[in-house]
């Protein structure tokens, strides 16, 4: 997408007239025009120069990034810092003093008494003459707006500004007419119509609009800077320097000029510069600019860092990783930004409107003007109320009514990790109905890890843990690396073995001193002539929750040592998320390649609704492509294989500490690897819903309220509207539908006291398969073969899945078609693995 900064856009009708201009344009394929940050992301393959020819051509502005900006991840914060305000704030003041000396003139004189100059005090010709250049002055002061609004009004494109420029050229020139008319009234002698006619002027109101205009511009821009705080406050985190290490010398560098390889120096106290890898010295980093946590965490040689999280304590000398874009930080902001830069598929309604808005305003007010005068009403009646119609219309309460809220909304995930990649996906959260889970780094850490120890008579866990440390040192299971690490937390000697050796599908047999030592499955027990006596039952258990266990015994001896169980934990935040998850109304369910047994167990632990085991990848997606029928679907996952299960869903949420593939196919992404930051997120994005809602329901409720009141529509029961109230009321709509969007940051994304549960509809039902066989295999002892065996059986197309049990030996396959007992057979073998049976 191509960025473009716009400039002359002063309401939601200049940016759907810059959008539909745009998206005219031959070879353009997308286009979103943001009011709040005056900037266009085109899609296509048309020319810049075309662009920008389009966008002149509608009367407004434009001119591509430069290649700098356009490379970069997000404006700098310099481009975000608020400098309309201070220019409004400077008219306002000025409008204001001038507006004052021609009220005292205007009504302090005329309905009060107010005291004036001898010379002026009977002269209602000089009255008025004053008034007229008191006005004259405002207006040029507030030029602007008659700039903009009649320059639309030629490209015919009107906006806001052409409905203010309106309203007060028409009180102006109308008063003008009747000071004239005056004067021709004071040369032929008749007061009366003098006096008549010094009732006409409505110089004032020409002023008063304009200042109040101005002053409802400058409030809507303050309210305005105020929803890019966020993102300014996390490139304000952006160090601007680095210490480099060039041989014995320590120098001071500009960020930008740090390279990936380069070696930088950060001492106590200082903000890390950009993404890298410890290599030298240890400390407690605080990490939370980026992740909203607290607690300092500890880093040492081969850690990693990232750029504006503070060094807390020692000395670091780090390797430069990912700088510039690719910091962790610019990805944070880039992804803000961009948020900010789309549009939610609710903000097409207002912008439909908004695009008609001000053609049927001015239609509506010369109606109204026309009315009145055949009704017998004087021309002042008329245009007072036609005036009114022009300055109350409000399209800008309209245009900001989404995108104020969604850059608070994306604002506010992002200080506390969740990142939101566009306005659809913060709008598609809030609507989700199901919520399908990938089990392994999601709902369970990812690695496995020992859960349960049960020592022989005479033993202790200890001594047992580090007998079994001792044997599996050598291997490279991941089984054996989780009994290595338990022993290593604990600190337990481990002694050198010899004549080691990996006995395939059954476990592993090593020489220790005098002794002979095994672990592994039961059937290496058998083959040794060991019992494992009482520890049997217990081993059974443990398989039946999901866990694996290893029998280690001295075959010396005959003896049985004892057991111990490895396990891919739940995560502790698991099962209370999905408790969130159900009780706002969502259904969950648990995806996982998994053989059933297993799964099952993992899936009651965590508390999900379904359990769906033995899924491939492609599985994965096709199990989210039948969910959807069901419902709205938000997929969690962080691994390559979820990659095209992201996708599919209707919301893609990736696990932080995932894989780049995961993480780029999902439309969320949850820094903190959390999985209680699920229910945060729908939870954010409802409330972000709400407040759109909000202000799309007050922007509509104004102007249908207020068009009919200025015309005049409710005279008949006393209620009028002078043009001067009228404009305040139109300055002060924007505000309010503003500063609403502003509340969000109040917002508690982890409170779930006030969630508003939501029927789901039922769980949907999973299709049987056409034909199934059952395998009894032999040699598989953990699920590390489980997995070789499912992935062979699943390779063949007549496949559909299979699931597979070390601790029953069996594979259960669902076949698409038929398929010889033979293949099945052979596939199986091919992994080394002996097939006794098939039926």
């Amino acid at each position: 997408m191509e960025q473009y900064n716009v400039t002359g856009m002063t309401c939601a009708a200049c940016s759907a007239r810059v959008e539909k201009a745009v998206s005219k344009v031959p070879g353009v394929t997308g286009c979103s025009v943001s009011l709040l940050t005056n900037s266009m992301g085109v899609e296509g393959s048309a020319a810049p120069a075309e662009i920008v020819a389009a966008v002149e051509s509608a009367g407004y502005g434009a001119a591509p990034k430069s290649s700098q900006q356009a490379a970069a991840p997000a404006p700098s914060s310099a481009e975000l810092e608020d400098k309309e305000s201070p220019r409004l704030k400077k008219r306002l003041l000025w409008s204001l003093g001038f507006l004052l000396v021609l009220m005292y003139f205007s009504m302090g004189h005329m309905m009060w008494g107010w005291p004036v100059p001898a010379p002026l005090a009977h002269n209602h010709i000089a009255m008025g003459l004053i008034q007229l250049l008191l006005t004259a002055v405002i207006m040029v002061i507030n030029q602007r707006f008659f700039v903009s609004g009649f320059q639309s009004l030629w490209h015919r494109a009107p906006n806001m500004d052409t409905l203010v420029a309106l309203g007060a050229a028409a009180a102006f020139v109308y008063s003008t007419y009747a000071l004239f008319a005056m004067t021709d009234a004071q040369l032929r002698g008749d007061s009366a119509a003098v006096m008549e006619y010094m009732m006409e002027l409505y110089f004032e109101s020409a002023g008063m609009i304009l200042t109040l205009i101005t002053l409802g511009k400058m409030l809507e821009a303050k309210s305005k800077g105020r929803t890019t705080d966020a993102l300014r406050s996390l490139m304000d985190l952006a160090p601007k320097t680095a210490t480099l290490i060039r041989g014995e010398e320590e120098r001071q560098v500009p960020v930008e000029q740090v390279v990936p390889g380069d070696i930088f120096a950060v001492r106590p106290g200082e903000n890390i510069p950009v993404d890298g890898v410890v290599e030298e010295g240890a400390s407690a980093v605080d990490e939370s600019a980026l992740t909203g946590e607290s607690v300092p965490v500890d880093k040492g040689p081969g850690d990693l860092v990232s750029a504006a999280t503070l060094n807390r304590s020692g000395y670091l000398r780090c390797r430069a990783s990912r700088v510039g874009q690719d910091t962790t930080l610019s990805q944070i902001i880039k992804m803000v930004s961009d948020a900010a830069a789309t549009k939610a598929p609710i903000a097409k309604v207002a912008d439909k409107v908004s695009g008609v808005f001000v053609p049927v305003v001015i239609a509506i007010a010369l109606v109204t003007a026309a009315v009145w005068l055949a009704l017998g009403n004087g021309a002042g009646f008329a245009l007072a109320r036609g005036i009114s119609v022009l300055v109350i219309s409000c399209p800008c309460a309209l245009g900001l009514a989404t995108p104020v809220a969604i850059m608070v909304g994306s604002g506010l995930g992002a200080k506390n990790g969740i990142l939101f990649k566009t306005a659809v996906s913060l709008e598609a959260a809030g609507r989700t109905e199901i919520v399908a889970l990938d089990k392994t780094g999601t709902i369970t850490s990812g690695q496995p890890r020992v859960t349960d120890i049960l020592p022989a008579a005479g033993l202790d866990e200890e001594a047992l843990l580090a007998v079994a440390s001792t044997l599996e040192g050598p291997s490279e299971h991941p089984l054996a690396a989780a009994i290595c690490e338990e022993a290593a937390s604990r600190g337990l000697p481990v002694t050198q073995v010899t004549e080691f050796t990996a006995v395939h599908g059954q476990g592993v047999r090593a020489q220790v001193g005098e002794r002979s030592l095994i672990g592994g499955n039961p059937a290496m027990l058998e083959e040794a002539g060991i019992s494992p006596g009482g520890l049997a039952s217990q081993a059974e258990a443990l398989s039946g929750q999901g866990k694996t266990p290893m029998f280690f015994a001295d075959e010396t001896k005959k003896q049985l040592l004892g057991v111990i169980a490895v396990a891919d934990t739940i995560k502790e935040d698991s099962p209370g998320a999905i408790r969130e998850l159900q009780n706002m109304g969502m259904q969950v369910v648990m995806l996982t390649g998994d053989n059933q047994r297993t799964a099952e167990a993992i899936g009651k632990e965590a508390g999900v609704d379904e359990v769906i085991a033995g899924v491939l990848p492609d599985g994965k997606e096709n199990v989210i492509r039948s969910l959807k029928a069901q419902g709205k679907v938000a997929m969690v996952g962080d691994g390559i294989n979820d990659a095209p299960a992201l996708t599919r869903a209707d919301t893609g949420i990736a696990i932080g500490a995932g894989t780049d593939v995961a993480i780029d196919a999902a439309d969320i992404v949850l820094m903190h690897s959390r999985l209680s930051d699920v229910p945060a997120a729908i939870r954010l994005s409802r409330a972000t819903l709400r407040n759109i809602h909000q202000n799309l329901f007050w922007a509509f409720f104004y102007n249908t309220i207020g068009i009919p009141l200025a015309a005049g529509l409710f005279i008949p029961l006393g209620l009028t509207l002078n043009p001067m109230f009228g404009a305040a009321a139109m300055s002060l709509s924007s505000f309010c539908v503003v500063s609403n969007a502003l509340r969000l940051n109040w917002f508690k994304l982890h409170d779930s006291r006030h969630d508003h549960k939501r029927k789901t509809k039922s769980k949907p039902i999973k299709e049987e398969p056409i034909m199934t066989k059952t395998m009894k295999i032999e040699g598989m002892m953990c699920g590390h073969c489980e997995a070789r065996v499912k992935k062979a059986l699943e390779a063949l197309a007549q496949v559909e899945s299979a699931q597979v049990s070390h601790e029953s030996g069996t594979a259960v396959v669902s076949l698409s078609e038929e398929i010889s007992d033979a293949e099945l057979k052979a596939a199986v073998e091919a992994q080394d693995y002996q097939v006794t049976e098939i039926g």
